[in-house]
């Protein structure tokens, strides 16, 4: 079954946004945060931060919703940041579970700013496929993490 929030983040993402966009503005309503202001901090890290392929995009924007659910912002508060790194470190390894990486240009096999590569990116539609899954995972885990 699929979520109100994993439709919500494969929809911001199939209307021009990128992955962490998706996810980060996807969980922002339900923790003090205006949709606006979550997709303009997460646009820098789509693509795998700029388009660097790094960290895929998706699990920047998962991790800012930790941040935004149990990160530290007291200076005595090191249970917090704590329970926010346990909880990375659960994100990161339930999606190289399902992934095998989490590393964007492994994800996609290809490099996005090769133009050659680029156009084979959108003939096989692997945005559609290969990203839209990984958004639509990482609200899933986060919604698991949540919930226990």
């Amino acid at each position: 079954m699929t979520s109100e929030k994993k439709e919500r983040a494969i929809e911001t993402f199939r209307n021009d946004f990128n992955c962490s966009q998706a996810v980060l503005s996807s969980f922002a309503p339900g923790l003090n945060l205006d949709k606006d202001t979550a997709l303009k901090i997460a646009c820098g890290f789509g693509g795998g931060m700029g388009k660097m392929q790094n960290t895929c995009g998706t699990v920047t924007g998962a991790i800012m919703v930790l941040g935004l659910k149990y990160g530290k912002y007291r200076e005595d508060d090191e249970p917090a940041k704590e329970k926010t790194y346990d909880a990375v470190i659960r994100l990161t390894g339930e999606f190289k579970r399902m992934n095998n990486t989490i590393n964007c240009r492994e994800l996609l096999g290809y490099d996005l700013n090769n133009e050659e590569d680029r156009k084979i990116i959108e003939e096989k539609n692997l945005f559609g496929t290969i990203c839209e899954k990984c958004v639509g995972d990482a609200v899933t885990i986060l919604e698991n993490i949540f919930s226990a």
